[in-house]
């Protein structure tokens, strides 16, 4: 790799908080490593958990309450224009949803008494866990696997027969179900379903199957006395945990209660098909597969004068001491390795087939998490993929693109329905169902329309990477096209007689109106203008690659420009 240092994220204790638990990911399913010694938690995610259904983001009222709010802002009354625009308020996004929890369970001597670590190794997409009971050496090793589609944990110790612990699996979601499987003794099973937000509809159904293997000729596997979701492991060498997990989602556009997908079948057949495999054999697949990606860049940095001291000093430091020290020592190392830890992230949470990257990329601990965990439009989610192409992970950039094509099948209505305007259109939040009309409760974020127009500035980013003219004549053309009709149709002429977005707003942010008091809405917001700007170059450039401009020639696209 050509890095300085080891390119690891350290730790010395357990995690006390979700936020410093160890994220591993195989861009579909994503776990959270605590570290625990006597008790261990490993919180599950998998990328199509959401509730709800695909919706109506459509609003025949809205063209009138457009019309009342473009005419207060040309009166210059922006407070009542803000209040006003309450009328072209959509309803709120569905939320994403957590899957579960592995919970292990050691007995009550089961207590660190030596040296502990805990480690994220950037360069295997592996986390560790190493601690000392008694003189015996534990290791816990965790990763999802992609091409393998499974969570794999290998539990070993020094010492043969050494590991002993219970095994279970939790769901923080009212409606759900475990059992052991009557044809597979030593396989938790996990189903459920994410309930709509309207009461008695048919919500995403899951599954998720976790497998316990432990070596042969040492070692008891039994069921819990008292639990029927549980099993006890005593007097191990090792043990090997394999999740998988499927669901009942088809697409943006297939309701839950019409899938054909059944995800306990396909949970169970993820596991038949690695049944042949080992644990080397699964890992050794898990890093060719990733490190096919993360091997394509190297950043390599000065010494920090900490490593000039001591070549080990920067390889032993915890990453909190390393954050904490940054100020005296600039630690380049440092640098390094939070460079790579967005790569990491990057490609742990969206890989070509998933769903995109959202709030959190694939990981949530909660049922009602902050913001829905859902994709923000107005600025998060191009944050998560600005680094693809510069950081030569353009594969990761896809299922992006293919939640624009959703977004612009649903924005086509919206963009016709409530705002008499062709083209498609996206406001500053969506969700698994390709929501596309604008938020609720308040103008400075929900009035926004340009989400839609912001995402498509990666299409042609992408197009000027990696000049694949396939990809802009029948993906990033379209979607392009597509925009800047919506926005042409938005502009209009203002008491000025110059084109001006109406309403406007500025992303979250609030003015100070000419009577003193605070609003958001008003007209032509510079980053409306920019992003519009943006567009309009961008189509015309591609329209000259493909050979397609006579078909984009608009005469209010031309004076925009």
């Amino acid at each position: 790799m050509g890095s300085s240092e080891p390119l690891k994220v350290t730790f010395s204790s357990p995690a006390k908080y979700w936020t410093d638990a160890i994220p591993i990911g195989n861009g579909r399913l994503g776990a959270m490593v605590w570290g625990g010694v006597a008790a261990e938690t490993i919180q599950l995610n998998e990328d199509t958990l959401w509730t709800g259904a695909p919706g109506n983001y459509t609003d025949p009222d809205a063209p009138k309450a457009l019309a009342q709010v473009r005419n207060l802002v040309h009166e210059a009354q922006f407070v009542q224009a803000t209040q006003a625009s309450a009328g072209l308020f959509g309803g709120p996004t569905q939320v994403y949803q957590p899957l579960g929890d592995i919970k292990l369970q050691f007995d009550g001597s089961h207590l660190n008494d030596g040296a502990y670590s805990r480690e994220l190794d950037l360069d295997t997409a592996t986390a560790r866990v190493q601690y000392t009971v008694g003189g015996v050496e534990f290791s816990r090793e965790h990763f999802a696997s992609n091409p393998d589609q499974i969570i794999a944990t290998n539990i070993s110790a020094s010492s043969p027969g050494s590991v002993s612990f219970t095994v279970s699996l939790d769901c923080a979601l009212p409606d759900h179900r475990i059992h052991i499987n009557n044809d597979h003794k030593n396989q938790i099973v996990l189903i459920g379903s994410c309930s709509g937000q309207q009461p008695g509809s048919t919500g995403i159904q899951f599954a998720a199957v976790l497998e316990l293997e432990i070596s042969a000729g040492n070692g008891v596997v039994s069921r819990l006395d008292d639990d029927d979701n549980g099993l006890r492991v005593e007097g191990a060498d090792w043990a090997v945990l394999l999740l998988s997990a499927s669901s009942s989602f088809q697409g943006p556009f297939t309701n839950p209660a019409n899938s054909t997908r059944n995800p306990t079948s396909l949970a169970l057949l993820a596991l038949q098909e690695v049944a042949k495999l080992s644990y080397s054999d699964l890992w050794s697949r898990h890093v060719d597969d990733y490190q096919s990606l993360f091997h394509r860049v190297s950043l390599q940095l000065w010494t920090s004068a900490a490593a000039e001291a001591d070549d080990r000093a920067v390889a032993v430091r915890t990453a909190a001491e390393r954050i904490r020290s940054f100020q005296e020592d600039q630690d380049p190392a440092f640098v390094e390795l939070l460079f790579q830890f967005g790569r990491y992230l990057l490609i742990s949470s969206s890989r070509p087939g998933t769903q995109v990257s959202n709030l959190q990329g694939i990981w949530n601990p909660d049922v009602k998490p902050a913001w829905d965990c859902a994709p923000h439009l107005n600025i998060n989610l191009e944050m998560n993929y600005w680094p693809s192409l510069p950081c030569n992970l353009r594969e990761c950039e896809e299922p992006l693109f293919d939640h624009i094509q959703a977004l612009s099948i649903s924005g086509s209505q919206t963009a016709k329905v409530n705002y008499e305007a062709s083209g498609w259109v996206v406001h500053h939040v969506s969700d698994l169902w390709a929501k596309s009309s604008a938020y609720e409760r308040d103008a400075r974020w929900a009035i926004w329309p340009m989400g839609g127009a912001w995402l498509c500035t990666h299409l042609w980013e992408y197009y000027t990477y990696t000049m694949d003219k396939d990809f802009l004549q029948k993906t990033a053309y379209p979607l392009l096209k597509g925009c800047a009709s919506f926005l042409v149709d938005w502009l209009i002429k203002g008491p000025q007689g110059y084109l001006e977005t109406n309403p406007s707003t500025s992303p979250e942010h609030l003015f100070v109106a000419p009577d003193g008091k605070q609003a958001s809405v008003s007209y032509s917001s510079t980053m409306d203008m920019a992003i519009i700007k943006e567009i309009f170059s961008a189509l015309v450039s591609a329209a000259e690659v493909v050979k397609l401009l006579s078909c984009c020639r608009h005469d209010s696209l031309w004076f925009c420009i």
